[in-house]
């Protein structure tokens, strides 16, 4: 049996035009891009080719692109740089709906004696704009909101909520990990003063992302150093990483629609197949608004830990719960939109891809028709 991959939302792999496009700056292309000879300038060349590439993506210019080691740091810069050029006491707004990466920063920042609101999500995953707008206060620094959620896929209206962070005067930033590459993210569309970007969410590297920040927007860096990314991330780029991040950007452009069309179908007939295989399903998060690769689906009835031993190891998905024992916890997002501990107990997250096809679909239908027994 070959194995099935549907957990594109942990990682993708490196699509072969991202590796191709790579590969001289992992044997020929070796300069420094710091270097003023012409190995160097051979090395710079790339580097902003994949600059532009990527604001292209996200609509931008290529000056307001800054690159990273992945999400985790473009989010800790933002949030722990503004709480750094605030100083203590002032205030910061993000769900409870986010990633950790976006979570413990700001649980940080509150050992520290700053003051975080997390805003509620209703049971779709969806934050209410009014409630936004009575959260801010006249010392409110920042807004953090994920634009499309990693386990649910419900996309959250950044547009209105950073409206209403602007007509205040409160920055905006959105981590945009799990958006970018599969649907549209443009800055000026969502509004946003910073966005977070993940390579290896859309077949790019591991190891590499992005930080946008609006021109005229200001964010101490989090380390010092020699000045790399204009004062703003000192260190050697990881230089073949950056270019397998544009060349990533570039190959998303031209299928967004198409590709995720596609995907939407494919996961539409996982959840219909379910549910004439007799099982009894329900689908997390919004059911238009959200991902159309990402599938949060929960088995009545069933823990985690049933269906995904009747899945087997070779088909990879993500479990909804975490099992230790005999007892099983939902995952924060799931308790944040008010899942029932009967649902959320046997959830599954299965995240599709560009490799996703329709056999790999019915594989998994039919393995858990022949396996888990229909209660």
């Amino acid at each position: 049996m070959q194995r099935i991959y549907l957990d594109y939302n942990a990682s993708t792999p490196i699509a072969p035009a991202v590796l191709d496009a790579m590969m001289p700056y992992l044997t020929t292309k070796y300069g420094n891009p710091s270097s003023s000879h012409s190995f160097g300038v051979d090395c710079r060349a790339g580097l902003e080719q994949a600059r532009e590439r990527l604001a292209n993506l996200l609509g931008c210019e290529a000056s307001e692109v800054f690159f990273t080691s992945g999400a985790t740091e473009s989010n800790n810069t933002v949030i722990k740089g503004l709480a750094k050029a605030a100083g203590k006491g002032k205030h910061f707004i993000t769900s409870a709906f986010e990633h950790p990466a976006v979570l413990e920063p700001m649980k940080n920042l509150e050992r520290f004696r700053y003051a975080v609101t997390y805003l509620p999500v209703d049971r779709y995953g969806l934050i209410d704009p009014a409630d936004l707008e009575k959260a801010i206060r006249p010392e409110t620094v920042l807004v953090s909101v994920m634009h499309a959620n990693n386990e649910v896929g419900t996309i959250q209206d950044i547009a209105s909520l950073a409206k209403i962070a602007k007509a205040k005067n409160v920055l905006f930033h959105t981590d945009a990990a799990q958006s970018v590459g599969k649907i549209a993210a443009k800055v000026d569309a969502l509004g946003v003063d910073f966005l977070t970007v993940a390579g290896h969410k859309f077949y790019a590297p591991k190891g590499v992302g992005a930080l946008y920040i609006r021109q005229g927007r200001k964010v101490p860096p989090l380390m010092l150093g020699a000045g790399h990314e204009r004062g703003m991330r000192p260190g050697t780029e990881n230089l073949a990483s950056i270019v397998g991040l544009g060349a990533a950007a570039e190959l998303a452009m031209p299928i967004l629609e198409s590709e995720g069309q596609r995907q939407r179908k494919l996961g539409q007939r996982l959840f219909d197949g379910l549910r004439q295989a007799g099982f009894q399903v329900h689908l997390n998060g919004h059911p238009e608004k959200r991902l159309p690769n990402t599938w949060s689906i929960a088995f009545e009835g069933y823990d985690t830990t049933e269906v995904m031993e009747a899945l087997g190891r070779d088909i990879a998905v993500s479990a909804g719960a975490a099992c230790h024992g005999d007892q099983v916890s939902a995952s924060h997002v799931l308790v944040a939109m008010g899942v029932p501990e009967t649902l959320s107990r046997g959830t599954i997250r299965f995240s599709l891809g560009r490799e996703t096809t329709e056999a790999e679909i019915d594989e998994v239908v039919q393995r858990l028709k022949e396996r888990l027994k229909v209660r």
